[in-house]
């Protein structure tokens, strides 16, 4: 039997376990307030897909739902470039 001093077997060990994963839910609350704070309003949104208007709707601390015509948009707050209301 081989003899490893203890902390050498502790590192052996700690090299074959797997990595842990951490889940991350991107929040920007100054974005998330001033979206609340202009919730029935009409907005234009610019997101890094293009420009979006409508109504916001309702405000989650990772999306944004707007109205426009009757189609909902849900639109990830990650994405919002910058918000102007009409």
């Amino acid at each position: 039997m081989l003899n490893y001093p203890m902390n050498q077997i502790n590192s052996m060990h700690q090299m074959h376990q797997m990595p842990q994963s951490i889940v991350v839910y991107p929040v920007d609350p100054y974005v998330v307030e001033t979206l609340k704070s202009i919730i029935g309003k009409q907005v234009v949104l610019e997101t890094t897909r293009g420009g979006v208007s409508g109504c916001v709707v309702d405000v989650k601390p990772d999306h944004v739902v707007l109205d426009t015509r009757g189609r909902k948009f849900f639109v990830r707050i990650c994405e919002i470039v910058w918000i102007m209301p009409e």
